[in-house]
């Protein structure tokens, strides 16, 4: 991963080959008059777990909706697994893709939000098997099974007939990392996902995500304040300010011994 300024075996995604996974090429994102992501670049390598750090506003959560398809870029591009995100290719020249082509590309990532957005009038296994069915054209005992193996890693195969409002905020918050889980996505955004839960259920939701990043080969990009958690789960840690990364390297090398000013301004308040 480099920056730059200007389970069980079925429930495991495919096997980490190593190479480039996500590129953001000298990206810009406004706002308004709000310039939020600046001539953004970096990439993350197949297999990594990338934890993105900052204050409020650096331009964080932007990334993660930027690669959901959720906002688009006013400049640069964004290639998913080797393919343009907002762009495609149409008579030799790149132009901004077709929904149908972002959609494709989109396949290959899950995300879990910060509040749960979890479908209130289904039952749990159906809220994790509805994506597969319908998105991924699986048959529906496929999709059932998948989804009681991954019921069975987040710790709630007891729940699997209940609504979401039988369920704790924590509880809610792990089957919509099942969710995810279910449409075997390369990629993992995670955004800020304990922060809409009560301090004594943060704990159970940061043990399941630890369990996955350290017995599956997904691809992790977290945006998150809790630094302890950043630091076990992170191949690279990447500090933003102002729409960019000002400093990045392994979690020892940020946590321990960081070069930047304002990365041991923004630790020291939140350590």
């Amino acid at each position: 991963m480099s920056t730059d300024s200007s389970t069980s075996k079925e429930t495991r995604n495919p096997a980490v080959d190593g190479t480039e996974l996500i590129e953001f090429k000298d990206v810009t994102k406004r706002f308004g008059n709000n310039v939020v992501l600046d001539n953004l670049c970096f990439n993350v390598d197949s297999g990594k777990h990338v934890t993105l750090i900052g204050p409020s506003g650096s331009g964080k959560t932007t990334i993660l909706r930027l690669l959901m398809t959720l906002v688009k870029p006013e400049e640069g591009t964004i290639k998913v697994a080797g393919d343009y995100l907002t762009h495609e290719q149409r008579d030799g020249k790149l132009v901004p893709a077709s929904e149908r082509h972002s959609r494709e590309v989109r396949k290959n990532i899950g995300m879990v939000f910060q509040q749960f957005n979890l479908f209130p009038n289904m039952r749990v296994l159906r809220n994790i098997t509805e994506a597969p069915v319908h998105v991924l054209g699986l048959p529906k005992d496929e999709a059932e099974q998948r989804a009681r193996e991954l019921l069975e890693l987040v710790g709630l195969t007891e729940h699997i007939d209940k609504y979401p409002s039988q369920l704790s905020g924590g509880q809610q918050q792990r089957v919509a990392i099942a969710r995810a889980l279910a449409m075997r996505p390369q990629v993992l955004l995670l955004d800020e996902v304990t922060s809409a839960l009560d301090p004594e259920l943060v704990a159970g939701v940061l043990d399941v995500l630890r369990d996955i990043a350290h017995t599956t080969d997904i691809t992790m990009l977290c945006v998150t304040h809790e630094m302890n958690f950043a630091r076990d789960i992170s191949d690279d840690v990447l500090m933003f300010d102002a729409g960019r990364v000002i400093e990045s390297g392994s979690p020892e090398k940020i946590f321990s011994d960081p070069e930047h000013e304002r990365t041991r301004e923004f630790l020291s308040a939140v350590l």
